[in-house]
Formats: structure tokens, C-alpha cells, sequence
């Protein structure tokens, strides 16, 4: 008889202490109607509030729960993908442990896995949180998808299933800070997704902010796209074709009416804020490259483990 296959569950988690009964509840549920084994491993991002307790509760009386403790928070990028890794099962599911990507998806990822696909991803063409961050949130993925060398999947929450081959590809993949949706497409396995529309968080504060959405958004385009790069190019090789043109047009103008043709100080100060703000945003964009090469050549590890709890 042959054993059953083994499903590695991973939910990242960091100060959320209200949500993890339920979390774990709802696993437990949706993993009863299934016929795999599973192991749930909770990373947890160095929390400050009781969620490591109660983790630790839960793993004392249930052994498939796993538990690694970060020595630090080392961000929402690194320390899920981090989890990833260290699983073992013929599959990984990823879910974050806020139940905005419900656990009920399992079952729908693993349906998809059965048809053969290695790659799942959950996406969220509809959502309950505030319409201005999703609408900002549908047009950046839109112009990502434009921009990119490899086409990605748009709306993809982060969430979904990855088979054991791509868990072992990413083993080898030496990239110390990762855009993981990118990265599985650049993979390049067929992809199949599952929509759902994403509830609005009902226990707890998002540790999402300005800075971190920011960190991600730029972290995809510069991780997957030269394109920016090319558009200073040209766009700093047209703005010195134009600039030659003014420039010529005044002295045509100054040359033919020179009693009556003033130029002022206006067009000269509009001329020097507009190439001073065009030269800070080219130098910001390729700051931003520089800072991905500096953290690539680091080479840091993704996490340092503090504790771990039922891996023997």
C-alpha cells in the first residue's frame, strides 16, 4: 500500500495572536476531506504580542504543527519565502496567516495540482478592502505586467501551491531577497490560478504600510524589467534634442525681432525646476537598481532562525 502524499502548509506570521486558533482550525478542517498527510509550518517574523505562545500550544498537542522563530523581523519578503524552503512535502501551500487568503483555497490548489500543474496561485479579481488601494494596487500590477520580461500573473495575492520540483529550483536560486510571484514566472511552468474574492481583515491591524508596498512595487519592476532603464536613455536623448531646438528657436527669435524679443527670467527658472526634478528622478530610479545589485552582492541570509519547535 502506497504512503499518502505529504502537503507542507506554510503561514507566515507576525502579531497575529487573534487569528491563529482560527487559522489553525479552519486547516485542520479542510485538510480532514483530503487524502494527503500535512505538516503546518508557522514562520513567525519575531512578534512582539503572544502569537509564539500560542503556536507553541497548538505544536504540543498536535505534531504536524511546526514552529520557526525568527531571531529578528527580517520583512514580509524574506521570511515567507524562507518558510518555503524548509518544507518537505510533495507540495507547498503558502497562505497568509490573517485570513485574508482563506484557508477554504487549500482545497481548490490541490484540485489544480492533481490536473498536473506545479504552480498555483491564488488571484483576487475582486476584494472588500478600500477600492482606492485595490484600484492602485490592479494598476500597478497592469503596468508591471506591461514592463516585465516575462509575463505575470496580475492580481496574484502570493498565496498558492508550488510543487516539489519548484520548491527545488527555488532551493538553488541564490537570490537574497526575492519577488516571488516574478520569480515563479520566471520559472516558467504553466501557472493555473484560482480567483477569489479577498474578505476584509476582521481581527488585527495590516502590517502593511507606505513603505512596504513601496519596497515590493519597486522590487518587482527592478527584479523584471530593464525598461525603465531604457526610458531614461531615451528619454534624456530627446529632452537634449529639444533642449538644442529651444535653444536655437530663441536665438532665431532674439536674432529677427532684437528691439522687442525679452526672454525673462521665467522660462529660465520653469527650464531649471523641470530638468533639476527630471535628474532627481532618473538618479532615484537608479538608485533603486543600485540598492538591488548592493543586496544581491551582500548575499545575506534570508533569515537567522532563533528557535525551532517539532522538526526532529
Amino acid at each position: 500500500m502506497s504512503e499518502k502524499k505529504l502537503i507542507s502548509i506554510v503561514t507566515p506570521c507576525y502579531n497575529e495572536e487573534e487569528n491563529i486558533d482560527e487559522l489553525y482550525q479552519r486547516i485542520v478542517a479542510v485538510m480532514a476531506t483530503l487524502p494527503y498527510d500535512y505538516e503546518h509550518i508557522c514562520i513567525d517574523n519575531a512578534s512582539t504580542d503572544g502569537t509564539v505562545r500560542k503556536i507553541k500550544e497548538i505544536a504540543a498537542n498536535d505534531k504536524r504543527v511546526k514552529l520557526i522563530v525568527n531571531a529578528r523581523n527580517f520583512g514580509h519578503i524574506k521570511s515567507p519565502y524562507y518558510g518555503i524552503l524548509q518544507s518537505r512535502g510533495d507540495a507547498c501551500i503558502l497562505i497568509a496567516s490573517d485570513l485574508q487568503d482563506p484557508p477554504e483555497m487549500i482545497t481548490d490548489f490541490i484540485h489544480k495540482w492533481e490536473q498536473g500543474y506545479k504552480t498555483v496561485l491564488a488571484v483576487k479579481p475582486e476584494s472588500e478592502e478600500s477600492s482606492i488601494m485595490f484600484a492602485l494596487r490592479k494598476a500597478y500590477y497592469r503596468f508591471i505586467t506591461r514592463i516585465s520580461e516575462v509575463p505575470l500573473v496580475q492580481n496574484a495575492t502570493g498565496a498558492g501551491l508550488f510543487d516539489r520540483v519548484i520548491v527545488d529550483i527555488l532551493r538553488n536560486i541564490d537570490d537574497s531577497y526575492p519577488y516571488f510571484r516574478g520569480l515563479l514566472c520566471e520559472i516558467g511552468f504553466p501557472i493555473a490560478t484560482v480567483p477569489f474574492k479577498q474578505p476584509r481583515r476582521q481581527r488585527g491591524i495590516t502590517k502593511n504600510n507606505f513603505y512596504t508596498l513601496y519596497d515590493i512595487a519597486m522590487l518587482g519592476i527592478t527584479n523584471h524589467s530593464k525598461v525603465p532603464l531604457r526610458l531614461m536613455a531615451m528619454g534624456g536623448f530627446l529632452l537634449s534634442i529639444l533642449s538644442l531646438l529651444a535653444a536655437f528657436g530663441f536665438l532665431v527669435a532674439k536674432l529677427v525681432f532684437w528691439d522687442y524679443f525679452q526672454l525673462g527670467i521665467s522660462p529660465i527658472l520653469i527650464g531649471i525646476f523641470f530638468f533639476g526634478a527630471v535628474q532627481m528622478f532618473f538618479i532615484g530610479l537608479l538608485g533603486e537598481y543600485i540598492a538591488s545589485i548592493h543586496t544581491q552582492v551582500r548575499n545575506m541570509p534570508l533569515v537567522i532562525e532563533a528557535e525551532r519547535v517539532n522538526f526532529n
